[in-house]
């Protein structure tokens, strides 16, 4: 019997892939969208709800009938930490408490935070797992580990689970795009010790079975989990399944020194605040990018979930260049 989800940041990258994943599954599907929003090209018959997450009334609207709460809506830069909470913690806050008053019976409230909630790895094999404390080195990990709180201080009232994404890689992104536009160019350049760097990845199709698989699973209530694969990367790895796509024979590497990269997003930052505007790197996003292990650990998602991310590094390095090649990208 199908059941009806809200599904919030529909359009974005990943938002976009768990919504055409449900509907191709049958569901009912109701999508929460700013009154600025352009929804693209929507399924048939999915029920759009405008308005903004500081309007309760909206909220209402969306929340109403609706069997599980997927929230995927947030931002990920910000000019300071006012703003990271306006973008990811009160919009959980007001989803919460809206679904609290107007949809007692509701099955389960999705939480996708990040693994920025956690901080960086001590190690680059193991990585961090559920159970260890966070330590997020950046406002935006700050505000996600925030909205984790109101979540689970939620959780007596209603079934929440939160799934922690590592760096998530797939056709229509544009951020790992980067990456492979400079591999396409024959260079890399690298924050810290890239010799030394391993980190988590996930294919986006692996990542929504994976979103989907918690949100159903009646273990998962009150639980966090890592949905990642099986094991961590390197840069030589990455590039190594980009090569035979991309056809470079040479790489010119460039690793920046912290002090370095540290200036250039301190100034970056600045002037990106004198403006108004969100700086694509500044201090804050560079204590991410000087971290040496941004791995976690899938063990618990495969115990409890039964979850295990099917696609390789190969094959989805595969999948999205050619994709981009397709669609003009790269």
């Amino acid at each position: 019997m199908s059941e009806t989800i809200l599904v919030t940041g529909s359009t974005g990258f990943i938002g976009a892939r768990v919504l055409m994943r449900l509907v191709e599954e049958g569901e009912r599907v109701k999508v929460f969208l700013r009154q600025e929003s352009k929804p693209g090209a929507l399924p048939d018959g999915v029920e759009v709800v405008r308005g903004s997450f500081s309007d309760m009334e909206s909220l209402r609207q969306a929340v109403r009938d609706v069997d599980r709460i997927v929230h995927l809506a947030g931002v990920t830069k910000a000019l300071d930490e006012k703003g990271y909470d306006r973008g990811n913690v009160m919009p959980v806050r007001n989803l919460l408490e809206a679904a609290r008053k107007h949809n007692p019976e509701l099955k389960r409230f999705l939480f996708v935070s990040s693994l920025t909630v956690a901080g960086p790895a001590s190690e680059g094999i193991q990585g961090v797992k559920e159970s260890d404390p966070p330590r997020p080195v950046s406002a935006y990990g700050r505000s996600k580990l925030r909205a984790e709180t109101l979540c689970m201080e939620s959780s007596d009232l209603i079934p929440v689970t939160i799934v922690r994404p590592p760096a998530v890689y797939g056709p229509g992104d544009r951020d790992v795009l980067q990456v492979f536009q400079m591999l396409a160019k024959g260079v890399l350049v690298s924050a810290g010790i890239a010799a030394k760097q391993r980190f988590s990845m996930i294919y986006v199709d692996d990542l929504v079975k994976g979103i989907m698989a918690a949100a159903r699973s009646e273990k998962a209530v009150g639980r966090i989990y890592y949905i990642t694969s099986s094991c961590s990367w390197s840069w030589d790895e990455v590039i190594a399944a980009a090569r035979p796509v991309l056809g470079f024979t040479k790489l010119f590497r460039i690793s920046l020194p912290a002090p370095l990269v540290f200036f250039v997003g301190t100034v970056i930052g600045a002037i990106g605040s004198l403006q108004g505007k969100s700086a694509l790197i500044n201090r804050d996003k560079v204590n991410e990018l000087l971290q040496d292990y941004w791995v976690c650990s899938p063990e618990q998602a495969q115990r409890d979930l039964g979850f295990t991310a099917e696609t390789t590094l190969a094959e989805g390095v595969q999948k999205t260049i050619f994709w981009y090649q397709r669609e003009g990208w790269l």
